[in-house]
């Protein structure tokens, strides 16, 4: 399984927390690239597992304050 920022980004309006059936769904409805439904696939499923965010599946997933920028400057 790899993820790029790219690929995750096609899971940030999916509709959360979701199993990885939903999410699967999702992306596939959604158009997203088939690298992400085959991450989406490789998951461990222990029985209908919900995951709450994009963290859940990879948890190295950047978030806001990871980027060394000011919002309010721009």
């Amino acid at each position: 399984m790899f993820w790029t920022l790219e690929l995750a980004s096609h899971l940030e309006d999916a509709p959360w927390p979701a199993t990885k059936d939903e999410l699967i769904d999702y992306a596939i409805r959604s158009g997203a690239p088939i690298e992400v439904i085959e991450n989406l696939q490789e998951l461990e499923d222990d029985g209908g597992e919900v995951y709450e965010g994009l963290e859940d599946i990879w948890p190295d997933y950047p978030s806001q304050e990871d980027f060394f920028f000011n919002e309010d400057e721009y």
